[in-house]
């Protein structure tokens, strides 16, 4: 993921909490310069500061970097249950008895994950 793309979820996770960025700098321990930096992607983001940021917007890491279509709302526990899912199915696909290409299986896993996350948002009773 592009540095500017994190940067822009992290600036767009603490607008919606109505946080200043004052207030998210203290928490993830940094001085203004750092965290301006760190909003604009012309500074790195340390591991620790992602784990401590998907912990502060409730979401996960893998949202934060853009690694899943994990939704807002999705905590680690829903991530592990997706992980699960997967997990229980996979290499149970095949077509006409061949294994499915590199490729399928990717298609695949995004149609899964699409599905998991419909109807895993019609498990929750509030957002």
């Amino acid at each position: 993921m592009d540095k500017k793309d994190l940067a822009a979820r992290i600036v767009d996770l603490r607008e919606q909490k109505n946080m200043k960025q004052s207030e998210l700098a203290k928490l993830l321990k940094l001085d203004k310069s750092s965290m301006s930096k760190l909003e604009s992607g012309s500074r790195n983001v340390s591991t620790e500061e992602l784990q401590q940021l998907s912990k502060i917007f409730n979401v996960t890491t893998d949202y934060l970097l853009g690694n899943h279509q994990t939704p807002v709302w999705a905590n680690q526990k829903d991530s592990n249950d997706l992980a699960a899912f997967l997990t229980q199915n996979e290499g149970s696909m095949t077509y006409e008895g061949d294994n499915l290409t590199d490729d399928e299986k990717a298609q695949l896993r995004v149609a899964m994950e699409t599905i998991f996350w419909k109807r895993h948002r019609h498990g929750r009773t509030s957002d």
